[in-house]
């Protein structure tokens, strides 16, 4: 697991935090001006490697979280210059809670992301160069310690994440069909923690936010389940979404079209789904000076807000058996149920909203009711706390300098990073947490002299100890193992005689609306697994007795 020689001092010095210039970027000390001859200067710099480096071996990391965040800091780290260039020698073992890698793309993005294929085919370069050792199903703060980390590991990056939802503080936030999109999210991406049912009983269903996850939660509440065949999208999922009663999701944000937070890519995708009309209203679109700025200056407003005026202009009702609302300008007031239905969502309130030059907003005291069944918010992601790790509970994240772990008093802890959503916040896109890798990475490669050697820096060290704990951990073999049984499932699905739900073929004329046709049978790539014990039983045929 190792790639070209570091040398980790003898003992800790202090992280230096100063006025810097920046390389791969972290700020790095500038240099102070050195009177010395030449030859006084490398007499002392010999000295000085000589002391620090008794015995040369490879700079040992620990990387907390498969997702893309964990991946895209070993990956810069291999790939950085001074490893490269042979100053450095490393060696990475990227852990992760879960059987599988990938994070975020596996458990946290919609199976029908336009780009979700692209980006885990890259993910899976990385891992499968073999240079970075892949260690699943081992949960920080049980399985190991920090404790145990620090005796194994010279260095420690956390790239946790964020998968919790954000809070919405309004009443009627805890009736019964009031749901977290995270928390659908996990359950519709198959995340082997949470229940395998999920009570889509709604006709009429409200989304609040208008980020990317909004779209994606509506996307998966409207579109049939037939179309999420081509994806890798659970038995379980497909079953209970073929079943959904709903016909109108309405999708509600703060501010103005101009203001949205969602991408181009993802709302185009919205168009594309069959038997689902968008209906948008024409009272909503209303633009101060800071949005006509963002129009004229930013391309991608300037898209999105064409895309929308286009699907005004044209005529969106075609009759189909389910309906997207998009909403502007409306601020959630009240969740509330019914003298008939108590205790479960009967509708929801929202104050009618002006922008107010600055592409703000400000309540009118003006409000409307929509009569819906189910609530989803969508208004943002959180991260989890770690133990041992400071938390700042407002922002959800581990306080952090660039990418140094701060302990309570703000100072650098040696040895300790963070990458990605658990660093600087959910954020940005996916690609985003490259620049975080970057800057972190650097941070790590500065200070890398003064990081306290670790205790035990064996590679086979950290798999003895998980053996000696009954820790059934997965691999990449093992993934790989999983990966061709879904794919296999997948293979076996789509086998001659089957139609869309998997059944025996059906007339056309027995067919519900929005089923698809015989000589519309999809093949699907792959099935995925849910269940933990049958991702692990499964990765572990394959594993290799040292993990590596």
């Amino acid at each position: 697991m190792t790639t070209a020689t570091a040398t980790p001092g003898p003992s800790p010095r202090s992280v230096e935090v100063c006025t810097r210039t920046t390389i791969g970027g972290c700020a790095r000390p500038q240099p102070r001006a050195d009177h010395r001859k030449e030859s006084e200067v490398s007499e002392a710099t010999a000295a000085s490697s000589a002391q620090r480096a008794p015995q040369k071996r490879a700079l040992r990391i620990a990387i907390i979280g498969a997702g893309p965040a964990g991946i895209y800091a070993a990956d810069i780290l291999t790939k950085s210059n001074e490893v490269k260039g042979g100053d450095v020698e490393v060696s990475i073992d990227l852990f992760d809670q879960y059987p599988a890698p990938y994070g975020l793309i596996r458990y946290g993005v919609a199976p029908d992301h336009p780009r979700i294929k692209g980006i885990v085919n890259a993910l899976h370069r990385v891992l499968d160069r073999g240079d970075i050792r892949f260690i699943g199903n081992v949960v920080y703060g049980r399985d190991l310690t920090l404790a145990d980390i620090r005796g194994f590991y010279d260095a420690v990056i956390f790239a946790t994440g964020a998968l919790k939802d954000a809070p919405l503080d309004i009443p009627g936030v805890g009736l019964d069909g009031s749901f977290g999109g995270a928390d659908f999210v996990s359950w519709y991406d198959g995340h082997p923690d949470v229940p395998r049912d999920w009570p889509l009983e709604a006709k009429e269903v409200a989304v609040i936010g208008n980020g990317n996850v909004a779209l994606d939660v509506a996307r998966m509440l409207s579109k049939h389940a037939d179309d999420l065949l081509v994806t890798e999208i659970p038995d379980n999922v497909y079953r209970t979404l073929k079943a959904s009663p709903v016909t109108d999701v309405h999708v509600f944000g703060r501010r103005g079209p101009a203001q949205v937070k969602f991408t181009p890519l993802e709302l185009r995708e919205l168009s594309h789904a069959r038997d689902v009309d968008i209906v948008l209203y024409p009272e909503d679109f209303e633009f101060d000076d800071a949005s006509d700025e963002a129009i004229k200056t930013n391309n991608q407003v300037k898209t999105m807000v064409n895309t929308l005026a286009n699907w005004i202009a044209e005529d969106q009702d075609t009759g189909a058996s389910r309906r997207l609302h998009l909403h502007f300008l409306q601020s959630p007031v009240e969740i509330y149920d019914s003298p008939e239905t108590p205790g479960k969502v009967a509708g929801i309130r929202f104050e009618r909203m002006e922008l107010d030059g600055t592409g703000n907003v400000l309540g009118t005291g003006q409000f409307e009711d929509y009569p819906v069944q189910a609530v989803y918010r969508a208004i943002g992601y959180r991260g989890s706390e770690l133990a041992e790790i400071q938390y700042d509970a407002r922002r959800g994240v581990i306080p952090n300098e660039g990418g140094r772990v701060l302990d309570e008093d703000g100072t650098p802890m040696p040895g300790l990073y963070t990458t990605g959503w658990i660093k600087r916040g959910p954020v940005g896109l996916i690609g985003h947490t490259k620049g975080d890798a970057l800057e972190t990475i650097g941070c790590l490669l500065e200070d890398r002299d003064s990081l306290t050697p670790a205790e035990n820096p064996s590679e086979s060290a950290v798999i003895d100890l998980l053996a000696q704990r009954g820790v059934e951990y997965t691999t990449w073999e093992g993934w790989q193992e999983l990966d061709a049984h879904e794919r296999a499932l997948g293979e076996a699905w789509s086998g001659d005689g089957a139609d869309a739900t998997g059944g025996p073929d059906v007339d056309d004329g027995e067919r519900g609306e929005g089923e698809l046709r015989d000589d519309e049978r999809v093949k699907r790539e792959r099935v995925k697994v849910v269940p933990r014990e049958d991702m692990v039983r499964i990765s572990r045929k394959a594993q290799s007795p040292d993990a590596g």
